[in-house]
């Protein structure tokens, strides 16, 4: 069961990089030193937005959940 949730947290954990980073830059942080200020609308429509939302949301519920599981289980076996 350990190993599963590692293997869920190590998935989640690579999901939510590779999902935040796809994410449009609202201007005024990194995003705009690297560049991400210059590029136009033509990246993505809100349709496209709204469901990055969601899916980000949801892969960080499921992250968090199997933090949580993770550390129920290793106070279970007595690891500190």
């Amino acid at each position: 069961m350990i190993i599963a949730s590692s293997i869920v947290l190590i998935v989640t954990s690579l999901l939510m990089i590779v999902l935040v980073l796809m994410h449009k830059g609202k201007g005024g942080g990194l995003s705009d030193m690297f560049g991400g200020g210059v590029s136009s609308s033509l990246g993505g429509s809100s349709v496209v937005e709204r469901n990055l939302d969601r899916l980000t949301v949801g892969v960080g519920v499921v992250w968090f959940a199997s933090i949580i599981v993770l550390g129920l289980l290793f106070k279970g076996q007595g690891v500190e």
